[in-house]
């Protein structure tokens, strides 16, 4: 019997889009858009056991998911498919990023089992296969495996390094989940945004696409919003539901947090210029 490797534990850390414009739509119905990621020091732990040749186990439990549907096991099993790899992985996901939320938790978990998994079963696969791999997944699945803040154009996949001023973020969880996609085909949906450059761009000048629709179907959303607005230039981070709004230092950030309201959610972290994976292995 073959040794096997210990459990691995990785991050998988939520992205906010600082702004997210729609400008134009393919023939094919995806959408173009312009947008700005930068990661945060919060979000999601992923666990790589060993497992028996050929078997691909989830762990832990993801209510509404079931595991042939779960994007980490997606993950393990096309990047298997794509190396001839034979070997089996059994995965669980500490989840504190929610479900709906434009923080990219499926996604960040998605990249996390790619690059970890390239190390577990020591394939030796570039950064940029894996991510070309990870859009298979979602538009979303390349920025997190490349590691770098990122200017972002087509539909989401065509990433440019930026760098982001260093910021705390108060980031709030309206009680909602908002599918993706029901956004998206909105008829009202603005989808003709003047396209930018991102040289010279403040994020503080962009806004969200999806914002407006957002809170026409979601007035939990609508809430949080004008109530953190009162503290700064807040925005919707994605297709929703969670709303941010950045401060120069921790203090700041915490100051704000004491005062939502009662019974509202929530967390504050810090941005990252770059995934905790980035320079991984």
């Amino acid at each position: 019997m073959e040794n096997l490797k210990p459990s691995l534990v990785l991050p998988a850390p939520a992205k906010l889009n600082l702004f997210l414009h729609v400008v134009g739509r393919r023939e094919d119905g995806y959408h173009l858009i312009q947008t700005l990621f930068t990661f945060l020091d919060y979000g999601d732990t992923v666990t790589f056991s060993a497992a028996p040749d050929g078997t691909f186990t989830r762990t832990s439990e993801l209510a509404g998911v079931l595991p042939e549907q779960d994007l980490c096991i997606r993950a393990a099993r096309l990047l298997a498919k794509f190396a001839g790899c034979s070997k089996g992985i059994a995965l669980s996901v500490s989840k504190k990023l929610p479900m709906g939320g434009g923080l990219g938790g499926g996604s960040s978990d998605a990249a996390t089992v790619l690059v970890g998994l390239n190390t577990f079963w020591e394939l030796g696969i570039s950064r940029q296969t894996l991510a070309e791999i990870g859009l298979q997944l979602g538009a979303d699945v390349p920025v997190f495996v490349l590691g770098n803040s990122a200017f972002a154009e087509g539909v989401g996949e065509v990433l440019s390094p930026v760098e982001v001023p260093t910021a705390w973020y108060v980031v709030l969880v309206p009680p909602v989940s908002v599918p993706t996609a029901l956004i998206f085909n909105a008829p009202e949906l603005t989808r003709s945004t003047p396209r930018i450059k991102i040289v010279g761009f403040s994020a503080v000048e962009g806004h969200n696409d999806l914002e407006p629709v957002v809170c026409s179907r979601f007035p939990e959303v609508t809430d949080h919003l004008k109530w953190l607005r009162s503290w700064g230039n807040a925005k919707m981070t994605g297709s929703g539901c969670c709303v941010f709004v950045d401060f120069l230092t921790e203090s700041q950030a915490q100051t704000c947090f004491a005062a939502i309201p009662e019974g509202w959610h929530g967390f504050i972290a810090q941005g990252l210029q770059d995934h905790p994976l980035k320079n991984w292995n």
